[in-house]
């Protein structure tokens, strides 16, 4: 399994960053960093899936639903085995570089855990451990 990791400007080289801190080096993830230079997210795209076997599993990730790196993303998904998840978290990508195969299921799955992540802290609604800890 392959994942495609896209974003507007460096958020998606900041996640895989932040993901070879946390789960050591990726070589499955390649990252697209739209529009920071000249480069062609198009002619990108046509380059890595021309680089990819048909029967490989290819699930791209991108920042922003309905974003202009997702709409691009959008036009591979008639390829076999291609799967496009968008509004991506550092908790999901890095839950995806651990999997060496998915499912639509598993996707799913992953997509609604990485959501129960994402919420407001309030200090006073934190659990409270020894030592001033929280979590």
């Amino acid at each position: 399994m392959r994942l495609l990791l896209g974003s507007h400007g460096h958020l998606a080289s900041g996640m895989a960053t932040a993901i070879e801190i946390l789960g050591g080096p990726q070589p499955h993830l390649t990252i697209l960093d739209a529009y920071v230079d000249q480069r062609n997210i198009d002619e990108e795209l046509k380059a890595y899936f021309a680089s990819v076997p048909s029967e490989e599993t290819v699930v791209m990730l991108s920042d922003l639903y309905g974003g202009s790196v997702n709409q691009k993303m959008y036009l591979y998904l008639e390829r076999p085995h291609t799967y496009l998840i968008a509004g991506v978290n550092l908790a999901l990508v890095l839950e995806l570089c651990m999997q060496s195969e998915v499912s639509l299921t598993t996707l799913h799955q992953l997509t609604e855990q990485s959501r129960q992540l994402q919420r407001v802290v309030l200090y006073d609604e934190a659990p409270k451990l020894e030592d001033g800890e929280f979590f």
